[in-house]
């Protein structure tokens, strides 16, 4: 979500696994993650049907939508992601809901969602739904008066001090129970609400999602949080309702929950009980994208820890990115990286052996002086998420299915190799400058051609050679 001029806050972001299904604090060092997402940020479900076949081409797994439910519009069917002067919508009042209902002018409507899944299963795709249980629009005039009704009125729809806005999110109770940056606070606890939220939940899961992330879900309490005793809360049980552990009113999760692939914001910026959250699913890791963005920024790893996720969770319960909407359109902190450094970036980190990495697209013909691109709400992102490199990295980790990683980094941080067991390594150069390629592998004595240029590096005595040109990336693998 995007922090607006009227206080929008900034959320963060987790990732759900199936609950008991293993230790989530835990490392197994032979676990390996295949899996990559494609944020299609803003596009709208015919934009996404339509390329749902090079999407699938280009070696994602999984696709992410923009929130679908009804949502804050105040301008009818708006163009813009972004408006200066406020005359027309912005990418952010989808993040603002007036109904859990399926639809709303940025994304499509619900028959056009149906194709659109339709095309996923088509290309044996995973679609992930942008949900956002934990507040209204900031005007609760706009909210559906048939959902006000459906949860017992206005009164019991938000938490007891849910209109009042967070003034110190470092503290566990404003955070959980007051409003988000200007937006309401729902009373996440109430089983009429649960059981609305639950059969919007379960009709997406009907018509073919397979996955959601959580926006806010940080604001959502957990059982050692606060209760909304004013409210009539007894417990704070939502995550028990939303992963299936409970029933309510009779409404229950329709599908497995570790058929399931969940993940939203619970970042680590904040006082967030994270081995608690880790109970109901993994989380993010977030603070190693900032340093694999410092990395990027510096053009140089000298100093920067890129081999520790820094991260309570184990890693296979991570999920990763080099930017994400949030670091992109809030206070554009990655948006002045060149999509060159998002590249290399990327395919550092979908190299790896952890992690489940998420491609943000941005907006088409974006530049560093001009972040909103063609500025058109619906339409696809920019060529980037398949760039040849890209697409070779996203191949190359499922092909690296069971090998465990081996970092290493060039003694001036400007080179940076992912080895991957004896059977393949992604080379990266981060700088400006060509630099030769002098590091130890895992690979066997000879001679790769990289996968994308053709370009030969060769492997002697243990140690890999070549050259790699300036915010280049290749891709070598044992044949």
């Amino acid at each position: 979500m995007k922090k607006l001029t009227f206080s929008l806050a900034a959320a963060s972001l987790f990732l759900a696994f199936p609950m008991g299904a293993k230790d989530r604090v835990t490392h197994n060092p032979d676990a390996t993650n295949t899996e990559t997402i494609l944020h299609a940020w803003s596009w709208n479900f015919p934009t996404i049907a339509e390329n749902m076949a090079l999407i699938a081409k280009s070696g994602y797994t999984m696709v992410q939508t923009s929130p679908v439910q009804h949502c804050y519009d105040p301008y009818g069917s708006t163009k813009k992601l972004f408006d200066q002067e406020g005359k027309e919508g912005n990418w952010y009042y989808y993040y603002q809901p007036t109904d859990w209902k399926i639809g709303n002018a940025i994304v499509g409507t619900k028959q056009e969602m149906k194709q659109m899944l339709d095309s996923a299963a088509k290309y044996n795709v995973k679609v992930i739904v942008d949900v956002l249980p934990n507040h209204t629009a900031f005007d609760i005039d706009a909210v559906s008066p048939e959902f006000y009704k459906a949860v017992g009125g206005r009164d019991k729809m938000y938490h007891s001090t849910g209109l009042s806005p967070i003034r110190d999110y470092n503290d566990r109770y404003q955070c959980t129970l007051e409003g988000t940056g200007g937006l309401p606070d729902v009373n996440t606890e109430n089983p009429d609400f649960q059981k609305y939220y639950m059969e919007f939940v379960n009709e997406l899961l009907n018509m073919g999602v397979r996955g959601f992330r959580y926006d806010t879900a940080k604001h959502i309490g957990v059982h050692s949080d606060p209760v909304d005793k004013a409210s009539g809360v007894k417990e704070n049980d939502f995550w028990d309702i939303a992963t299936g552990r409970k029933a309510v009113k009779g409404v229950k999760l329709t599908l497995p929950y570790d058929s399931l692939f969940v993940y939203g914001e619970v970042l680590q910026d904040r006082n967030v009980p994270e081995a608690e959250y880790a109970d109901y699913f993994g989380q993010t890791a977030s603070g190693y994208g900032y340093h694999l963005r410092e990395a990027l920024e510096k053009k140089s790893a000298k100093g920067i820890d890129l081999t520790n996720w820094d991260h309570q969770a184990a890693p296979e319960f991570l999920t990763t990115w080099v930017e994400s909407h949030d670091t992109y359109c809030n206070a554009h902190e990655s948006a002045g990286l060149t999509d060159e450094q998002i590249r290399t970036g990327w395919v550092f980190l979908t190299a790896r052996q952890n992690g489940v990495p998420l491609f943000f697209s941005r907006p088409m013909n974006s530049t560093r002086q001009n972040y909103w691109g063609d500025n058109l709400l619906g339409a696809r992102g920019n060529d980037e998420f398949f760039h040849p490199e890209v697409v070779a990295v996203n191949k190359f980790r499922h092909d690296m299915s069971g090998q465990k990683e081996d970092i290493q980094t060039s003694e001036n941080g400007q080179i940076l190799v992912v080895n991957r067991g004896k059977k393949g390594a992604a080379i990266v150069n981060i700088s400006d400058s060509a630099n030769f390629v002098d590091v130890p592998t895992g690979l066997p004595n000879g001679t790769y051609k990289d996968n994308v240029y053709g370009i030969e590096f060769k492997v002697k005595n243990g140690r890999l050679h070549g050259a790699a040109a300036p915010h280049r990336s290749y891709i070598l693998q044992r044949k």
